[in-house]
């Protein structure tokens, strides 16, 4: 009975060893995503992709990795949570921000924190917050593309009306960033979004057997968009996964014809 103890508890301690691990891994995924309304005239625009940062420090293999490889980066909610101090939120900030200019939208975590010093913080870092607004990138030739960002879908907040207004231009190419994925449920073919970036789920963090809470993050197509769902980078609750490694994205757009 004590042998049998004694080896339950053995592997009990290397399986939460390899759990803790597996949190923290630095995975870039390297996707390029082909649409053939895509501007031709942009040639390819490559976003920083990541979400669910919470307790985390962004290492800085991640950083070298992707500098001078990506256009813009998009910070997908939740870069903090009840706890996490300021200072650690301001160096993983700088160090986005040595990338490309960034962008973020909120998460529900982000609102366990003095959000109003946090807006402060990102505001001071010239960090574009997405709340229901877009921002347009035009080309030499006239072409546009729209980052739509909604607020905290969890909290009520998300307006995805109001980001539709904003862009202005019925031709531009759409990329929706929203914190909850289930934001999917409000998109409709008439409001010509191409692309959803969006995280929340941890892709379950915790999955025994494939299964969890939630679905593994992935790709999937619905109608005419494409709507790309992170396992994020950090955790909540326990620093453990399993099943679910963190991840973040490098995301190349372009047309189908190149």
């Amino acid at each position: 009975m004590l042998v049998f103890f004694v080896i339950c508890l053995i592997v009990g301690l290397l399986l939460l060893f390899f759990m803790w691990q597996e949190a923290n891994q630095n995975n870039i995924c390297k996707q390029t995503l082909h649409f053939s309304d895509f501007p031709k005239s942009f040639d390819k625009i490559t976003i920083f992709f990541i979400s669910d940062i919470h307790k985390r420090v962004i290492s800085k293999k991640i950083i070298q990795e992707v500098k001078g490889k990506a256009d813009i980066v998009v910070i997908g909610g939740d870069l903090a949570e009840k706890g996490v101090p300021f200072e650690r939120i301001e160096k993983n900030l700088i160090l986005l921000k040595e990338i490309a200019p960034s962008y973020f939208v909120w998460g529900n975590n982000d609102y366990e924190v003095d959000y109003h010093a946090l807006d402060s913080l990102m505001l001071s870092m010239g960090i574009k917050i997405l709340d229901n607004t877009t921002v347009l990138f035009e080309s030499g030739e006239g072409d546009k593309v729209a980052l739509l960002g909604v607020d905290d879908l969890m909290a009520g907040r998300s307006r995805l009306d109001l980001a539709l207004l904003d862009v202005g231009d019925e031709e531009a190419f759409r990329i929706l960033v929203s914190h909850d994925p289930r934001i999917k449920q409000k998109i409709l073919p008439e409001h010509k979004i191409r692309l959803l970036l969006a995280g929340h789920t941890h892709g379950g963090q915790i999955r025994f057997f494939n299964f969890g809470m939630y679905k593994k993050g992935g790709v999937e197509q619905m109608n005419d968009t494409t709507i790309l769902i992170s396992n994020g980078y950090g955790t909540t609750s326990v620093p453990l996964r399993l099943g679910a490694p963190p991840e973040t994205h490098l995301i190349t757009l372009q047309s189908t014809e190149v």
